[in-house]
């Protein structure tokens, strides 16, 4: 069975345009279907100018087109609703700009309200994902309101972490594994 899979690049681990391209191509190298790149800053506290952002999704597009990967995904994700009091206006001016720049869909993590996201998923022309947070986790009713990907980030990870430290911590306490087989 052939799953396909994506991978959060962040913001492209560099800040130099040909290294993350050559990061991205290397990615859809091994297999990878897509990529969720971000607009934030990594050494600073804030967003990419938009027209930035823009020419590195343009160049990331072609350079994948130009070597075989016209069906590679590209997950432009906006950190507004994490850097902005009032990010609608601004998150919508930058999803059209990055699908205009070859976005394959839009991931707009924080965002909760369900009019903003419905004004988002009626304003662009391109797949709106969404970050399950508390409060935003029920799968039908964003597909109700036009979300077209469900991400659930670290949450189960941390769940499972959570449970085998609190576990393991038991073990190193008691000296016993009963607690292994209750329940």
């Amino acid at each position: 069975m052939k799953i396909p899979v994506s991978a959060d690049l962040e913001a492209g681990y560099s800040e130099d345009i040909n290294k993350i391209i050559d990061n991205v191509l290397r990615t859809a190298d091994v297999g990878v279907a897509g990529i969720n790149i971000e607009d934030s800053l990594k050494k600073s506290n804030g967003l990419k100018e938009i027209s930035q952002h823009c020419k590195l999704l343009e160049k990331i597009r072609i350079a994948l087109d130009h070597n075989g990967y016209k069906d590679f995904y590209i997950n432009a994700r906006t950190d507004t609703y994490f850097r902005r009091k009032t990010p609608l206006l601004e998150t919508l001016e930058r999803a059209k700009a990055y699908v205009e720049s070859g976005a394959s869909g839009i991931f707009v993590p924080g965002l909760i309200e369900e009019d903003e996201i419905k004004e988002i998923t009626m304003n662009i022309s391109a797949p709106l994902n969404v970050l399950s947070i508390p409060g935003l986790t029920n799968c039908n009713k964003l597909k109700e309101l036009g979300v077209r990907r469900f991400s659930f980030g670290n949450a189960l990870s941390d769940k499972v972490i959570a449970f085998l430290e609190k576990n393991a911590a038991q073990l190193l306490e008691f000296k016993d594994t009963k607690h292994l087989y209750e329940g």
